[in-house]
């Protein structure tokens, strides 16, 4: 509260954002599935096989383990919460840990030719994320459900739209009617370039969009096209925060809020994470110069 944030984000769900170690619950899972005999630990394949290849790994798989999700921390941070603020909760990743199980080559192979198989691994995660949401519900002080899925590269989505349209998408619009009913806002996240499923996202419901990555999306574009019907929010470069000098991420940071905030709905930010290699002077800069020209109306 102090740092001048009004919300604290928590990950609810297999997966924590970014990460296939250790830290996510959806390794332990995994791992009883490659370990073969003591304790040894076997690699986990993303790029090429995965652990889900056949209807054969499909029906091992262990997803009773994988529907064991951890809300421990959504109830221990409750005494420290300052009145007023609020938990975004990260969920989301249906279509992240589809490919990671399944191994991304494996995975757009049987886009094609195991359309079965898909079908049932999303509907799995697909089950066992909505799941994670709906106990939210039950959690006090919860204020948003995020949705973190890294859809695109720079240069455009990972796999065909229409895959999106009816794999993945159907699950988020579940989860924006759960998030409506109980009041609470809808986010999403996705690095890359998200223009040819922008207006699919609007559609769903999602009611704001991050990071808007800066090295493949003009924010100033967004704002002029959607910045109506969506609420923005980040974009200050990462690598800016990790090599640029305090005075510059000023600057970037005024010049942001003076193109994109007037008219609302803008919410500075990085665009991405703020990483443990930013600096931490230049993170300051950021916040420092949201908090003095990101209020309204906006003079700079």
């Amino acid at each position: 509260m102090q740092a001048g944030y009004d919300s604290i984000p928590l990950t609810v769900g297999m997966m924590n954002p970014g990460e296939v170690t250790k830290e996510s619950s959806i390794y332990q899972v995994v791992q009883k599935t490659l370990r073969k005999e003591g304790d040894e630990v076997v690699p986990w394949n993303i790029e090429e096989n995965g652990v889900i290849s056949n209807q054969q790994d499909f029906d091992r798989f262990p997803w009773e383990e994988a529907t064991k999700l951890d809300f421990a921390k959504f109830y221990e941070i409750q005494p420290f919460l300052p009145e007023g603020m609020k938990i975004l909760a990260c969920s989301g990743k249906i279509f992240t840990l589809t490919w990671m199980l399944m191994g991304f080559q494996n995975f757009c192979l049987s886009l094609y030719l195991q359309e079965d198989l898909i079908s049932k691994v999303f509907r799995k995660i697909g089950e066992i994320q909505l799941m994670g949401a709906k106990e939210l519900f039950k959690i006090p002080n919860v204020g948003a459900i995020w949705v973190v899925d890294d859809l695109s590269y720079g240069s455009g989505p990972m796999i065909d739209p229409k895959f999106f349209r009816k794999y993945v998408f159907p699950w988020y619009e579940e989860l924006g009617a759960l998030a409506k009913k109980q009041g609470l806002l809808f986010f999403f996240h996705s690095d890359g370039n998200i223009w040819s499923i922008l207006e699919d996202l609007i559609a769903i419901g999602f009611e704001a969009i991050h990071p808007v990555d800066p090295t493949s999306m003009d924010i100033r574009e967004v704002k002029i096209r959607v910045g109506k019907r969506l609420a923005i929010m980040g974009n200050i470069h990462t690598d800016l925060l990790a090599r640029g000098t305090p005075e510059e991420v000023r600057e970037v940071t005024k010049k942001t809020i003076r193109d994109v905030a007037p008219g609302g709905g803008y919410v500075l930010g990085s665009g991405n994470s703020v990483p443990n290699w930013a600096r931490f002077e230049n993170y300051q800069a950021m916040r420092e110069t949201a908090l003095k020209f990101g209020k309204y109306p906006i003079k700079i």
